[in-house]
């Protein structure tokens, strides 16, 4: 009676696009996991740093392993590396698509300017001819390249390089700030087990009360 229904996967992407609750409540959420993981301050904030690092990259798909790789390559914990990867969310992405893309094409002397329109335009094109091409292996038909290797040129290549110094300012600001909230966390909750403890050694060597002191039977 009281069993959790499970979501239909119309309910899940309707979360992934909108959470329940809305994005404010999903922020303290974040917030609140990644400062509760039981481990070093600077570890955690390595491995958010390096999820939030590789949300800036288009590897769509593959942020969450990504940012578990990367956190573990630079010693940091893992699960905040999958926490990490949360800045990256339908919410921000069309923003930094735009901006990564914009400042690798100009980083990389390609000229022309692309709207977030073109981006996922550019985007479902390259993914479905890489579909036609899987289906080659099947039915016999020549795979083409052509939309593919516009896509690698023209989006991919200049994501990937320009998403590389906003994702570098993006994670050097998410360590600084998670280390001391992290920190705050763990000095408040050893605080509290220090006055339980206080409090318990406190009632166990209190003296017994004294004969004759004891409330009379009614």
């Amino acid at each position: 009676m009281f069993k959790r229904k499970p979501r239909s996967y119309s309910q899940l992407a309707s979360d992934m696009v909108y959470p329940r609750g809305g994005w404010s409540r999903a922020v303290q959420y974040l917030v609140h996991r990644v400062r509760r993981l039981p481990d070093q301050p600077h570890r955690v904030a390595r491995g958010f740093a390096a999820g939030t690092f590789v949300s800036f990259t288009p590897m769509f798909g593959l942020h969450l392993l990504g940012g578990m790789a990367l956190a573990w390559a630079v010693r940091g914990n893992v699960l905040a590396g999958v926490l990490g990867t949360m800045v990256g969310n339908p919410l921000t992405i069309p923003f930094i698509a735009v901006m990564s893309v914009g400042l690798g094409r100009r980083m990389l002397g390609i000229e022309g300017s692309m709207a977030p329109r073109a981006i996922l335009d550019e985007f479902s094109a390259a993914g479905t001819q890489l579909a036609q091409n899987v289906m080659t292996l099947f039915d016999g038909r020549a795979a083409e390249w052509d939309r593919l290797a516009h896509f690698a040129q023209t989006i991919l290549l200049p994501y990937f390089v320009g998403g590389l110094i906003p994702g570098l300012i993006a994670a050097l600001i998410g360590h600084a700030l998670t280390v001391p909230l992290v920190r705050a966390y763990h000095n408040r909750r050893a605080a509290r087990m220090a006055r339980r403890i206080a409090a318990l050694r406190a009632r166990q060597t209190a003296p017994p009360p004294a004969a004759g002191t004891e409330d009379p039977p009614l």
